[in-house]
């Protein structure tokens, strides 16, 4: 046998990834297509007249809402991080006990409905006075995240030979110094994953941001899209153009990040 890939195969990847794809080019075509051809019948499969105005309209309104989904994306990113890591640590390499209960705990956790979350959020942020404000929102973003996190990194840190940990013991580090000289460099992989993940969720959230953070002065970019969804109109060229430029620093953060997120995603997978 040669080893050259059947061309059936070859044009079944072709379709099933024309298939996949086909939303998002209709994202953008739709974003192209000018409000009076919006309700044609049959619908333009391609821009035959395309228009920007969608696009002038992102850049004129909603430049304030990208720029509150960034800050709390990278709060997210920074508070997951920063308790996912150090408790994924523990789990992983300081085994303490009960640490069986806990990682079953944080897989009921991620199985609690969001709607559910964000109600218990919301009675809280009233007494503590963090409604509608952004460090609450992370606050919620990142309750979505930690969990997952936890069991990343515990799977990744559960492969870092004992070895290494025992040699530092004999240097004298502690367990802090271990973790921070050690630990954290040769997990790249995972804290990119976590990071990746993290980010995507609170960049794409709506149920914590239109109950957590609706009457707030700085709100996500999800909100910014439905306000363009009314009782009576709906701008769907500025509704696509909003998700055709709110998906660009996803994308580019998945392109950049994949052979990250695919060493991070199977880690411990395998043991030698």
């Amino acid at each position: 046998m040669n080893g050259k890939r059947p061309w059936w195969k070859t044009a079944l990847g072709v379709v099933l990834t024309a298939v996949m794809l086909f939303p998002v080019y209709w994202m953008v075509n739709v974003s192209l297509t000018p409000t009076s051809q919006m309700r044609k019948n049959p619908p333009d499969w391609f821009p035959l007249h395309p228009t920007f105005e969608g696009y002038q309209a992102v850049i004129s309104q909603q430049i304030p809402y990208l720029l509150t989904s960034l800050i709390v994306g990278l709060g997210t990113v920074v508070l997951t991080v920063a308790l996912s890591a150090p408790a994924a640590y523990s789990l992983a390499k300081l085994r303490p006990r009960g640490r069986g209960v806990l990682n079953f705990v944080l897989l009921i956790a991620q199985m609690i409905p969001g709607i559910i979350m964000a109600m218990g959020f919301y009675a809280i942020y009233i007494n503590l006075g963090i409604l509608n404000t952004i460090p609450g929102l992370i606050i919620a973003d990142s309750t979505i995240a930690v969990p997952f996190g936890v069991l990343i990194f515990t799977a990744f840190m559960s492969g870092i030979p004992d070895e290494l940990m025992s040699a530092a013991k004999i240097d004298g580090a502690g367990s802090w110094r271990t973790f921070r000289s050690i630990v954290l460099p040769v997990s790249r992989n995972s804290i990119v994953t976590v990071s990746l993940f993290a980010f995507l969720w609170a960049w794409s959230d709506f149920i914590f941001s239109s109950t957590l953070n609706a009457g707030g002065s700085l709100q996500t970019i999800t909100l910014g899209i439905y306000k363009y969804i009314g009782n009576n109109n709906q701008e769907w060229n500025a509704i696509m153009a909003t998700a055709v430029v709110a998906s660009i620093p996803t994308a580019v953060l998945l392109v950049l990040a994949q052979k990250y997120v695919a060493a991070g995603v199977t880690a411990g997978a395998v043991k030698d």
